[in-house]
């Protein structure tokens, strides 16, 4: 069955919404449905705007509260790259809100990706499932020698308590330890950057800024944001029984 086609006024209402949560710094829970049955539906819709996002048509936003998700690719290369250490206004299942979990906030104002892998674990009608998102080459468990990218962002925004390289990382035209409220990715500064915290930025305004090579990235996230276009092949929404490890 084909998804259905949405409606280019439709599709831009939701980007604009899209952003509009981005930007108020609040991390928000993805609510699930309660039953497995309605599943298909809403399966086809994540199928239209998988066709959008191919094209580069919508703003993305991927948020999942209590328990962080996983993201994974063979690498990543980005230019005009920024870090700050923030803690972000979390929302809660029961709808309640905490600043108490420090996270690092890491854009890219140009990003390329080599595969993307993504899993969110999740209870629905009392059985485990877990969400797989993936797109471009198979990321591998072992972080490559070299990698070659195939899905390229635009104010590309990663929210993580942990992140990490499973092989080499290089970096150029970087400060450590800049102030937070100096670090600026596409022009922005980051939000939740606070004078005198902790910041990675750029040693000068060149055209592209400071830039990050990062072999295996691996990333427990509570936030993945695409401010701008995002351009990949392959995109598949697959919900799968059980607690995947791996996709």
């Amino acid at each position: 069955m084909r998804a259905p086609r949405l409606r280019p006024d439709r599709l831009a209402a939701w980007n604009g919404r899209m952003l509009a949560q981005a930007a108020d710094g609040t991390v928000r829970r993805t609510r699930w449905t309660r039953s497995a049955a309605v599943l298909l539906p809403a399966a086809l819709t994540v199928g239209g705007l998988g066709s959008a996002l191919a094209h580069g048509v919508l703003a993305a936003g991927f948020n999942v509260t209590n328990t962080p998700f996983t993201l994974t690719s063979n690498g990543v290369s980005g230019t005009g790259f920024g870090a700050i250490l923030n803690t972000p206004t979390v929302e809660a299942a029961d709808g309640s809100t905490s600043t108490t979990t420090a996270m690092a906030r890491v854009g890219f104002a140009s990003a390329g990706l080599a595969g993307l892998c993504g899993i969110v674990h999740q209870s629905i009608a009392g059985l485990p499932y877990s969400l797989l998102l993936t797109a471009g080459q198979t990321v591998t468990a072992t972080a490559p020698a070299t990698f070659t990218t195939d899905i390229s962002a635009a104010n590309l925004y990663i929210e993580a308590p942990n992140l990490s390289a499973g092989g080499a990382t290089t970096l150029q035209n970087a400060v450590l330890g800049m102030s937070a409220d100096q670090v600026m990715v596409a022009g922005q500064s980051l939000t939740g950057a606070q004078a005198g915290g902790f910041g990675l930025g750029s040693a000068g305004s060149g055209p592209g800024g400071s830039t990050v090579n990062l072999s295996g990235l691996n990333a427990s996230a509570h936030t993945a944001e695409i401010a701008g276009s995002l351009t990949l092949t392959g995109l598949n929404i697959r919900v799968v029984p059980g607690t995947a490890t791996t996709c």
